[in-house]
């Protein structure tokens, strides 16, 4: 049985790295690499959300014009107004759909039922959800 899917630490990382803390910038930098092979994932689930999280902070960079974590956090309701008139997109769907994207042109249900042994089906049934988990987490962690 997989261990329950959850990632409050790179949440706690994300934030604290956003306040300035010293030296959580570096953490999350070491985390996305982390997540980016996901070669430590606890299981198929786990490594799907790592993905997610990864995407998901390469395309607030993208978006944000920045990859500046704190400079980030200091933006105002008037900034990422504008951002998203320049962007044509609203954050949060913007980062979701980037996700389900990805997993689909890159075949990740394939990929992880492949690797962890489960059915590529079990997979896509949670790629939405988790989609919208990380982005709600990352809001979050974000405000």
């Amino acid at each position: 049985m997989e261990k329950p899917v959850e990632f409050s630490k790179f949440y706690r990382v994300l934030n604290a790295a956003k306040e300035g803390e010293e030296g959580k910038a570096s953490e999350l930098v070491a985390l996305l690499e982390l997540y980016e092979t996901s070669e430590q994932s606890d299981g198929p689930l786990h490594e799907l959300g790592e993905t997610f999280l990864n995407i998901g902070v390469k395309e607030l960079f993208k978006y944000s014009g920045t990859e500046d974590i704190q400079a980030i956090g200091l933006l105002g309701k008037e900034d990422w107004d504008e951002l998203a008139e320049k962007n044509q997109a609203d954050l949060p769907p913007l980062l979701a759909n980037t996700m389900i994207k990805h997993a689909k042109s890159n075949n990740l249900s394939k990929k992880i039922s492949s690797k962890w042994e489960i059915s590529k089906r079990e997979i896509e049934k949670n790629i939405m959800q988790m989609a919208r988990y990380i982005t709600e987490g990352m809001i979050d962690a974000l405000e």
